[in-house]
């Protein structure tokens, strides 16, 4: 097996690496060794994992209550800016570290209500039951798979070369911010397919129908915000209902770079359907970790990001409690340097920059590239 040099710094070497066939045999052994790595952290799980989520449930609640509080005070400046960021952190909190790994099952072992996956609904416009489908078993199952995963740009922007380029994407700097700013609003719609609609596939009562759910959840998100919350405030409704806008616009925009930052880094790679024919479980886990990527930085940055800091792991291992992913990565990382693979972690700083090229460079039409369907594994 080759290991990986030190000495790697270039981009272009790096991908070299990356793309780097292993024989069936080295897959194989790369899935066992994962494997292994997951049992032996499922039987370490227990009360340590159960208290840490009752604390970020506990963090949801007191930062938001105080932060709703001071809101209530909002026409003095400090007291709104303290309320809004203590609302938007506890509405990050909700999103990324409780509603996001709670519903991926990470703590159904706990027979606690409050924690289950297939119940739970979180603090935004799309219904819990919607991201089960298209983010728990589509994008899980299917990562970064053209035409199978829809978050390989979410149906608006082309991210990589091997997606047919079109007039629309020179739009897509523009459609990007749009995007970054309304964050929970793509993802309320995402199962929607309203592509299907407007390409006459779909009548306007089965839009309706199938609508029916996400349009009471969004109504009820914007009452809460917009008008329950404000109106309690009595004469200070105005600073209230600002206050929330913009907490809920910091949740979308932390939420969109830190998943974007996971997906679509410069390394980052898409596959063909043909991928899945006879997949077998490590050809999986090496998907996983080709169509995934790291951030590096403090716990407070894993904790405020869901441990979605750790995409890597966190799509190797997507119902193991993601407070377990920073221990884990030491391992999965050394798996990697004994097989030649590249592991792809950098600063927030560096990855979110490398998602801007992508948005920018690929806005622009580019010579198609073929996906090769043997690209996991040498013949």
């Amino acid at each position: 097996m080759t290991a990986l040099p030190p000495s790697i710094s270039s981009r272009a070497a790096r991908k070299s690496l990356s793309r780097e066939r292993l024989s069936r045999e080295q897959v194989e052994q790369f899935g066992a060794e994962l494997d292994a790595l997951r049992e032996r952290t499922l039987a370490d799980i227990g009360e340590q994992d159960a208290r840490y989520i009752k604390r970020i449930y506990a963090a949801v609640r007191y930062t938001g209550a105080l932060g709703r509080g001071l809101l209530f005070f909002g026409i003095f400046p400090p007291a709104w800016l303290l309320g809004t960021l203590l609302l938007g952190i506890s509405k990050i909190l909700e999103n990324m570290e409780l509603g996001h790994n709670v519903m991926h099952g990470q703590y159904d072992w706990m027979n606690d209500p409050r924690f289950d996956g297939k119940t739970y609904e979180w603090d935004i416009v799309g219904t819990g039951d919607n991201w089960r489908k298209t983010h728990n078993y589509s994008h899980h199952t299917y990562t970064n798979i053209k035409g199978m995963d829809d978050d390989v740009g979410y149906g608006v922007l082309r991210l990589f070369p091997e997606q047919r380029w079109r007039p629309f994407f020179l739009g897509q700097p523009l459609y990007a911010v749009i995007f970054a700013l309304f964050f929970q609003w793509g993802v309320a719609i995402q199962d929607i397919r309203l592509g299907r609609y407007f390409a006459g596939r779909m009548t306007g009562a089965e839009l309706r129908e199938e609508f029916r759910p996400t349009g009471r959840k969004m109504r009820r998100q914007l009452l809460k915000d917009y008008v329950f919350f404000p109106l309690l405030a009595g004469p200070f409704f105005l600073p209230v209902l600002l206050g929330n806008l913009v907490a809920n616009g910091l949740r979308n925009l932390w939420t969109f770079m830190i998943i974007f930052c996971g997906h679509f880094t410069a390394n980052v790679e898409v596959f063909p359907k043909s991928i899945i024919k006879n997949e077998t479980r490590g050809q999986w886990y090496l998907r996983q970790l080709r169509g995934s990527s790291n951030l590096t930085g403090s716990k407070l940055l894993h904790i405020m990001s869901g441990n979605l800091s750790h995409q890597i792991e966190h799509h190797l291992f997507p119902d193991i409690p993601a407070r377990r992913y920073a221990e884990m990565s030491k391992e999965v990382r050394a798996i990697c340097r004994r097989y030649g693979i590249f592991y792809n972690t950098g600063s927030l700083v560096s990855q979110f920059s490398q998602v801007i090229w992508r948005i920018l460079r690929y806005s622009l039409p580019s010579k198609p590239v073929k996906l090769d369907g043997k690209m996991l594994m040498a013949d």
